[in-house]
């Protein structure tokens, strides 16, 4: 999980990743991604994927949608992000990091909570910790980049730890951070339309 990968079809509408997986901010929690379809390309998400462990969330943010995130509790990582890129109208947001209560708790609260100390041990075992951080040779690598999102609340609907996975720090500077702008160098050149994307820690082409 040290490193992302994407895949461009020749549409140039889509960009996939992790469709195939052998085997305040608010974060809606269902069995499904009923409630934002929209960030998925013709409403349809990835089929093949053994649902054991995996939590959909809607990942939302002042009541509004932004993205979806497929989350494995005991890995405590997502499995991928779907999002709708579009040109960042400012700079990275200084956001807040964020965790999911209601992915400890059931009946919790669906607004996404900053980071304290101490946390409840629900909480740690649930989903990322940022002291899962300190003192790695890892950083927080977005599977939906902030500079993917258009406004500034867009974006800083991105910094919650469901949408992390650990990447290792060059790669996440360097050749991911290369990919990310010249993903969007593309987007503004050749694309008319939206363009869709699912990313993730994991990926098999195909």
């Amino acid at each position: 999980m040290s490193q992302r990968k994407m895949l461009q079809f020749s549409t140039g509408a889509l960009l996939f990743l992790l469709p195939w997986f052998g085997g305040p901010v608010l974060g809606e929690i269902s069995d499904n991604f009923s409630q934002c379809l929209d960030f998925f390309y013709k409403k349809s998400p990835p089929t093949g994927i053994n649902a054991a462990g995996y939590q959909p969330i809607c990942q939302r943010y002042k009541n509004q949608y932004h993205f979806a995130s497929l989350y494995h509790r005991q890995h405590r990582a997502p499995l991928f992000s779907a999002y709708i890129l579009s040109s960042a109208d400012g700079k990275r947001p200084n956001s807040t990091w964020m965790y999911e209560p209601q992915l400890a708790f059931s009946r919790a609260s669906s607004e996404m909570k900053p980071f304290h100390t101490p946390m409840d041990n629900n909480v740690i075992e649930s989903q990322a910790m940022l002291q899962d951080y300190k003192n790695s040779t890892y950083t927080k690598g977005h599977l939906n980049p902030s500079m993917h999102q258009k406004t500034k609340q867009n974006r800083e609907a991105t910094f919650t730890l469901t949408n992390i996975v650990p990447q290792k720090a060059g790669s996440n500077s360097g050749p991911w951070s290369i990919l990310e702008n010249e993903m969007l160098r593309k987007f503004k050149t050749y694309c008319n339309g939206s363009m869709y994307v699912i990313t993730g820690g994991y990926a098999l082409y195909f």
